[in-house]
């Protein structure tokens, strides 16, 4: 997820280490090949309102932060999304200019 507050990147990563410690989880195995052709690896959010939905919605961040946290960020970057999708973008203007 796009995240610019650098505390809460790094308390999620030591509520997964934590997570994993506890739970003894095991990390995948190595993988060969050509990442970009892999279709069968989970992947990373490519939209921030994607990684806002995961984020609100997950079980994990809402026992690692609690309700009051999540819902906080998960505000803060559904009205960061709602302001981007009133906007027109300057691709969208290069690419429909003349077409319009």
């Amino acid at each position: 997820m796009l995240c610019t507050d650098p505390y809460l990147v790094f308390a999620a990563s030591l509520a997964s280490g934590l997570q994993g410690i506890a739970e003894k989880l095991q990390p995948p195995d190595m993988f060969a090949g050509n990442i970009y052709e892999a279709q069968s690896l989970q992947h990373v959010p490519s939209t921030l309102r994607e990684a806002t939905h995961i984020f609100k919605n997950s079980k994990f961040t809402r026992a690692a932060f609690g309700d009051d946290v999540v819902d906080h960020y998960a505000h803060f970057y559904e009205t960061e999304q709602a302001a981007f999708d009133k906007h027109v973008t300057d691709w969208e203007r290069q690419r429909y200019f003349e077409r319009i």
